[in-house]
């Protein structure tokens, strides 16, 4: 189970149907769905990590989305709940994933801004000399 799927409000979100006309939570299930993989495609493709993690975090975004989409599509009955399981299975793993590339950029970018202060802190120290 997702972090979001426990709060009331987004439940309650889920059971509200607008009157008039319908949603398409269709497409908006397929453009979350892509815009994980062109997310995560173009974060990978960016050299600064800021970037990268920035791009990642809107692929996961992307992905709970997605598992938001198969909730709705289930409490409208136009998809089977055994199917939504299979999809949000699916997209555990892939939230997992992302979750784990963005952890491994932010301990990089520490450890590059600890090891660049550190290296500048010794080499102002060489440059000025000893202190007395």
């Amino acid at each position: 189970m997702f972090d979001h799927e426990k709060l009331d409000a987004y439940r309650l979100a889920i059971d509200f149907r607008p009157r008039g006309r319908r949603p398409n939570v269709l497409k908006h299930l397929d453009e979350s769905a892509t815009s994980v993989a062109l997310n995560i495609a173009e974060g990978n493709g960016k050299r600064s990590l800021p970037d990268r993690i920035r791009y990642l975090e809107i692929a996961r975004g992307s992905a709970l989305e997605c598992a938001a989409c198969l909730d709705v599509l289930v409490a409208r009955s136009r998809l089977a709940p055994d199917v939504a399981r299979q999809g949000k299975a699916m997209l555990v793993r892939i939230v997992s994933m992302i979750t784990k590339l963005i952890d491994r950029h932010l301990h990089d970018a520490d450890a590059s801004t600890s090891t660049s202060t550190s290296t500048s802190t010794s080499t102002n120290r060489a440059r000025k000399g000893p202190s007395r």
